[in-house]
């Protein structure tokens, strides 16, 4: 896969609902192309509408750094080298949830955030859609 398709990006998005399903936890899912931008939305019934935009900056946050969102939150505490990044580009999000989608030759093609949950539950729903393939 060299780039993300609409049909790739909502089979990842059906993946991360029914693991979301699943644990009993209503999410929303965002998919980001490689330049971080919505391809594919996904807001379950009785998800937290405060989520919606949390989902889709955990997925740009990780395209935008090729890097788990979690990892920019580990870079940015007080005294870090990224202290603060979290106020730049639009907003970024720095916890767990957003995870780059890595394509067959290494290079990242998109990212998925999954929020409305605990982080260890938000973290799992991003992991199912990663899974897919």
């Amino acid at each position: 896969m060299t780039t993300l398709t609409l049909q790739e990006a909502m089979d990842r998005t059906a993946a991360g609902i029914a693991k979301a399903t699943e644990m009993g936890v209503a999410m929303n899912v965002a998919i980001v192309d490689a330049g971080g931008h919505l391809l594919h939305f996904s807001r379950m019934e009785d998800a937290w509408l405060g989520s919606v935009d949390i989902a889709v900056k955990k997925a740009r946050t990780a395209v935008l750094f090729k890097m788990p969102s979690a990892a920019i939150g580990e870079l940015s505490q007080p005294g870090g080298d990224l202290y603060n990044i979290e106020i730049t580009n639009g907003g970024l999000v720095s916890f767990s949830g957003g995870l780059p989608i890595v394509g067959a030759d290494g290079r990242i093609v998109g990212g998925v955030g999954a929020s409305g949950g605990l982080i260890s539950e938000d973290a799992a729903v991003a992991e199912a859609c990663l899974a897919h393939q």
